[in-house]
């Protein structure tokens, strides 16, 4: 009998993946052009190759999104993976470190009961297996450590990438020259959902990010990182105050109800 947890999984996966951006980071990768401006590299798809190994072995039976590889299994599975190999390629492509890989496991009846993001060149994996277990993060070492949200460091990740679906009326990049933001916050652009995850390790006071609705339930991009805040205790809405999978889309992310209020009072003006 299989004793291997979802949570565990997830963790595995990620782990998996990672080892793969890790293993090609700096070398020269073809690059597949997508819609929109956005693409892929060789490393976004033998990375998601990797972690779908892991997930079809180890659960047989679930169905998958894959950013790179569309979905697989039944359409109405009521377990679907949702994967995204190497979040961040830009910054990737470019020498930059600052990506995640993120695997969430998304149940049609209780949503998203496991989840990791995985830091390739940190070797940290941050990990949960509900808001019940909490949110965790594994070291290169194998010791787990509970992640406990601070709004201390007053640094807040802004997501400036297109499209901007709530424009005019609101835009992240404003935030940046309004005074009462600059008085409380210091803004930061990472542009890779390990950003999300360290709101729940409480190395930032908040993440904002616009986009359509929809977010929560089978982005696999956010999956993941909105998992790991709710089960951390960080105060998970979309940009209208409502639950990220019932409003009009966008996410605002706080590691306490102070920093959430005032982000979202900022976002409203």
């Amino acid at each position: 009998m299989d004793m291997e947890s979802d949570a565990e999984v997830a963790l595995r996966a990620a782990s998996a993946g990672a080892a793969v951006v890790r293993e090609m980071y700096g070398a020269s990768l073809a690059r597949y052009e997508k819609d929109g401006g956005d693409f892929a590299t060789a490393a976004d798809i033998a990375a998601e190759e990797a972690v779908l190994d892991v997930l079809r072995a180890a659960r047989p039976g679930d169905a998958v999104t894959g950013e790179e590889s569309g979905s697989s299994g039944a359409a109405g599975a009521g377990r679907r993976w949702l994967v995204d190999p190497l979040c961040g390629t830009l910054n990737y492509a470019v020498g930059n470190m600052l990506v995640a890989v993120n695997v969430a496991l998304r149940d049609a009846s209780s949503g998203i009961v496991a989840a990791a993001s995985a830091d390739p060149f940190s070797g940290e994996v941050f990990w949960t297996g509900g808001a019940v277990e909490g949110a965790w993060v594994r070291r290169a070492d194998g010791r787990d450590e509970r992640l406990i949200p601070s709004a201390g460091s007053r640094l807040v990740d802004l997501n400036l990438d297109p499209p901007f679906p709530h424009a005019p009326g609101f835009r992240a990049v404003e935030l940046m020259a309004a005074p009462e933001f600059v008085a409380g916050f210091r803004p930061r652009v990472v542009s890779s959902t390990v950003a999300v995850a360290w709101v729940a390790a409480g190395r930032r006071a908040a993440y904002v990010t616009d986009g359509g609705p929809g977010l929560r339930l089978d982005s696999v991009h956010f999956a993941a990182g909105i998992a790991l805040c709710e089960a951390a205790g960080c105060v998970v809405t979309g940009i209208d105050g409502l639950p990220v999978d019932q409003g009009a889309g966008g996410l605002v992310v706080a590691a306490d109800r102070e920093t959430h209020g005032a982000l979202l009072g900022l976002v409203r003006r």
